[in-house]
């Protein structure tokens, strides 16, 4: 009886010893850093995940796109995520960077609830942003200063809504703010406010402006009818391996686009009608799938 109570012991402590270093066994944490647009998905991901891998770390952080895009290019972070092509950002080499696209993000302009204006022409929302529309009343609107919030520097929602609303003109100087929930914040607190934010971040204490009487929906998004949007890019510094690896497959399953990325606000890679590059080419997609990553 006492040998087998020790062999007993001895396989027990082999089955633990064999747990410690299985996957997802808690021997392995990776970080994302960046977009703070698609940082609410990652955050949900990575939570539910853990919840099902037990041992597992996965630090979510924002900073916006280009930390994101920097730091995993210096390999300091494990995935960088972003709401442009790599190609977009100066000093990026977008051909040491692998490209997971796990969603696609609509951008929308927002308004404080009492400027009395629910459409604007994108000439008009041009004019707020380069500062020669001054007053809310010179659109339709009330007798109230117009009240620029942008999103700081290195911001993918900064770049992706002026690259498709304001061209080549320059933004008038404004008040920045790194946080996304931060500009919905000032915007519902501050009459006169105008800002943009993902469809993701839109709640009831803000407005969300229709363009050209086009609103802000995911099937205007689908068609670019609606214009102001891009990819969710989860990028990598080559191939992944292990629990980044692992991750990344959780979050393009057709199970989490279903479970999480379309009740996020956020729109399936799968369920757009076009494609659109890193240099803006719009190309109508050959059956409206894709794989979701290059």
């Amino acid at each position: 009886m006492k040998k087998r109570h020790i062999l007993l012991g001895l396989l027990a402590g082999l089955l633990v010893l064999a747990g410690c270093s299985a996957p997802g066994s808690g021997s392995e944490s990776i970080t994302a850093v960046g977009s703070s647009a698609l940082q609410p998905l990652v955050e949900a991901a990575a939570e539910q995940y853990q919840t099902d891998h037990l041992g597992v770390f996965i630090n979510v952080q924002g900073g916006g796109s280009g930390t994101g895009l920097s730091q995993i290019q210096q390999g300091a972070v494990e995935i960088g995520n972003s709401d442009l092509f790599a190609e977009e950002k100066p000093g990026i080499n977008a051909k040491k960077l692998v490209d997971h696209r796990v969603a696609v993000v609509g951008i929308t302009p927002i308004a404080n609830k009492q400027v009395g204006v629910r459409n604007l022409t994108v000439v008009q929302l041009r004019r707020l942003f380069t500062g020669e529309i001054t007053n809310w009343k010179q659109v339709g609107g009330k007798d109230l200063p117009v009240v620029v919030v942008n999103r700081a520097q290195g911001s993918g929602t900064r770049a992706t809504f002026e690259r498709w609303v304001l061209g080549d003109r320059q933004p008038m100087p404004a008040q920045e703010q790194d946080s996304t929930g931060m500009v919905r914040s000032i915007v519902a607190s501050t009459p006169g406010a105008v800002s943009y934010v993902a469809f993701s971040y839109v709640d009831k204490t803000v407005l969300a402006l229709s363009l050209d009487g086009v609103k802000p929906t995911d099937k205007n998004v689908t068609t670019n009818d609606w214009p102001i949007w891009s990819y969710e890019h989860m990028y990598t510094k080559g191939q992944p391996t292990g629990l980044t690896k692992r991750f990344l497959a959780y979050i393009q399953s057709a199970k989490t686009q279903q479970q999480l990325v379309s009740k996020m606000g956020y729109i399936p890679v799968t369920a757009m009608t076009v494609a659109r590059d890193a240099k803006g080419n719009v190309i109508a997609k050959q059956g409206g799938t894709t794989d979701g990553s290059n």
